[in-house]
């Protein structure tokens, strides 16, 4: 059998009392008594050293009084029409009259027993025999203001077992069922006087109501329940969501669903993990490239601690400062590959522009500016240009410095005329080298440096000194050599030569002078002008102007007879010989052809002298080494 304290019965706070007295008696007393308190009542008694519970049969209590019954209800917005009967298991017989109390208040006006009224939450009706007012019916009222709790009643963590309960005093008994706020909606979750929730989350948070309920009204009371809970996963934003270009301002945002609410620490990977600032955002005024980088945050409170997933920042800049290198680093041969390297930090990659002073080698996605087989022509000045779409910069230069062998070198003498006995001479000798290069000076068919540098002097020159000479140009990377040929000339030679020459320009103003007398005879010859056999009027225009007409073609024996030259040669050999030849040809015959042609007469002088030019000494001495000409065009004759 089971038993229970009638004193811990909601329903019947403050209907049960239990008066003890001294003398060890106890009485119980029900108040507003109801026909649902009939039952079989059982005492214990208790001290504070034992217990002693009656084996007696206990004692059986039967209510058989006036009830109030509903017949019919109509439920409105904020109350309630209702038609009750009072009704008695044990009525007596005959007729009776009925009083109907409201709210305590005898009503007057209805004496049957059916009652028709608007009934609000918290009126209660009860009804008596006329006659018998004292002993009223059990009270018909509907559920009071619900009683709400919540146990445990310690702070509500997340995952623990919760129970809310709700009871309200009601008579007939009310009826439970609890509801959950959602937004704008109220949704019901269960029916009964308890809800129970064995594990509890997070989500379980809310506003709860408990509806008390039965034949006359509705009743409702909220609790507000606020699960404790650690964070749940954070999220990471970040603003603006597109693409972030280096001084831009960037705020990352760390959001998570704790109660209380967290506290939030951020962090960057790349600094082992060590906190960067605390709060739910990380600021950037200026972003740099050296921010990119994954970030993390972490959400805490007094339940717990939980870190985000990574975001990756990429800032996006423009190239930084270019450097150039060289591969292979040191001296740069002649003939060796060699790799120039364009190094630049930027996001997106760069594309890269090869320069040598000024002029574009090449422009493209490489950063490499290859030399499969560098030459002298190569060295000179390189830079690089860096560019993406956000700016573009130049690189500092790197001079690059290709070393070779000697070029063939370039030899002169100085004086550059004849070498005369006595005099004095300066070789030169010059080589393009990389490193510069070491001159020395041979003569020929002699092992034994003559000189070493440059420039080779000879003082007070004598005629051994003449024969070939070879310089050598010499560096680490090579050597290369060239030869000229030193001719000396005596004093006697360049006397002879002397008188050579002034018989030469006697011979050249004999012949001018004969021609100048020729060419003025044939000027005071004035005849008529007449029609040449072809009609040509361009003839008697040029002698009019003085213009010789164009020449018709003739045989090689009329040219033969319309010259008139002088030759005068010379030669010094071994017994310095001087002679000279001068051949006048004779005019033709035939008039009459030769007024139809021009008239030209020239002179030509040929000379061949020892000391004119140090080649004609090693020639044959009949060989012609300067030649002068003259020419004298006549008017033609008709």
């Amino acid at each position: 059998m089971n038993a229970e304290d009638l004193r811990e019965d909601s329903q019947n706070a403050g209907r049960v009392q239990v008066i003890d007295t001294e003398g060890g008696r106890s009485t119980l007393r029900i108040t507003d008594l109801r026909e649902s308190d009939s039952a079989e009542y059982h005492f214990k008694f208790t001290t504070p050293s034992f217990e002693w519970r009656s084996s007696l049969p206990g004692t059986t209590l039967t209510v058989t009084a006036l009830q109030v019954r509903v017949i019919r209800i109509t439920v409105h917005q904020s109350h309630t029409e209702a038609q009750l009967f009072c009704w008695s298991s044990c009525s007596p017989a005959g007729h009776f009259s009925f009083v109907w109390f409201k709210n305590g208040k005898k009503n007057t006006t209805e004496e049957t027993s059916t009652y028709t009224d608007f009934f609000y939450p918290g009126d209660n009706i009860s009804c008596a025999f006329k006659g018998h007012e004292g002993s009223r019916s059990v009270s018909l009222y509907a559920p009071k203001l619900p009683s709400v709790s919540v146990s445990p009643s310690a702070e509500i963590v997340e995952g623990s077992s919760v129970t809310l309960t709700c009871s309200s005093d009601a008579n007939p008994a009310a009826k439970y069922t609890w509801y959950k706020e959602n937004g704008n909606l109220i949704r019901p979750l269960s029916e009964g006087p308890q809800l129970v929730f064995s594990s509890i989350q997070s989500s379980d948070s809310g506003q709860y109501y408990c509806a008390a309920e039965n034949e006359l009204a509705t009743t409702f009371e909220s609790i507000l329940i606020n699960v404790k809970y650690g964070p749940k996963l954070p999220s990471v934003s970040v603003s603006p969501s597109a693409e972030i270009v280096e001084g831009s301002s960037v705020t990352l945002t760390c959001s998570s669903d704790a109660n209380p609410a967290a506290k939030y620490t951020w962090y960057k990977e790349t600094v082992n993990f060590r906190p960067l600032s605390e709060g739910p955002q990380l600021v950037f005024s200026s972003i740099q490239s050296s921010d990119s980088g994954e970030y993390d945050c972490t959400a805490e409170n007094m339940l717990g601690e939980r870190r985000s997933d990574y975001i990756y920042i990429d800032v996006k800049y423009a190239p930084k400062l270019p450097s150039v290198s060289v591969v292979p680093p040191g001296e740069i041969i002649e003939g060796s590959s060699v790799t120039l390297t364009c190094s630049s930090d930027a996001n997106p990659a760069a594309k890269y522009t090869w320069y040598k002073e000024n002029h574009t080698l090449y422009h493209g996605e490489k950063d490499i500016y290859h030399f499969t087989s560098i030459s002298s022509e190569d060295r000179g000045t390189y830079f690089c240009k860096s560019q993406n779409q956000h700016g573009q910069i130049n690189s500092s230069s790197l001079f690059l410095d290709v070393q070779y062998a000697p070029k063939l070198p370039s030899v002169s003498v100085s004086p550059s005329a004849e070498i005369v006995e006595g005099s004095s001479v300066n070789l030169t000798c010059s080589s393009d080298a990389k490193p510069a290069a070491n001159y020395t000076w041979y003569k020929e068919d002699d092992d034994s440096p003559k000189a070493l540098g440059p420039i080779f002097a000879i003082t007070d020159i004598r005629a051994e000194h003449s024969g070939n000479y070879y310089c050598e140009a010499e560096n680490k990377r090579g050597r290369h050599n060239s030869t000229l040929q030193l001719i000396i000339v005596s004093r006697s030679m360049k006397s002879v030569a002397a008188g050579s020459i002034t018989a030469i320009f006697l011979a050249i103003i004999f012949v001018l002078a004969f021609l100048f007398i020729r060419r003025k005879r044939s000027l005071k010859q004035t005849p008529e002008p007449r029609q040449r056999p072809d009609g040509n009027a361009q003839a008697n225009m040029g002698a009019v102007y003085d213009i010789p007409p164009a020449p018709r073609q003739r045989t090689p024996s009329e040219q033969q007879d319309d010259l008139c030259y002088a030759s005068v040669s010379f030669s010094k050999n071994q017994e310095d010989p001087l002679y000279s030849n001068v051949r006048l040809n004779q005019p033709n015959r035939h008039r009459e052809e030769e007024e139809d042609e021009d008239d030209v007469e020239y002179s030509v002088v040929n000379f061949n002298c020892a000391g004119a030019a140090t080649e004609s000494i090693q020639e044959e001495p009949a060989e012609d080494s300067s030649v002068l000409y003259s020419t004298v065009l006549k008017k033609p004759r008709v």
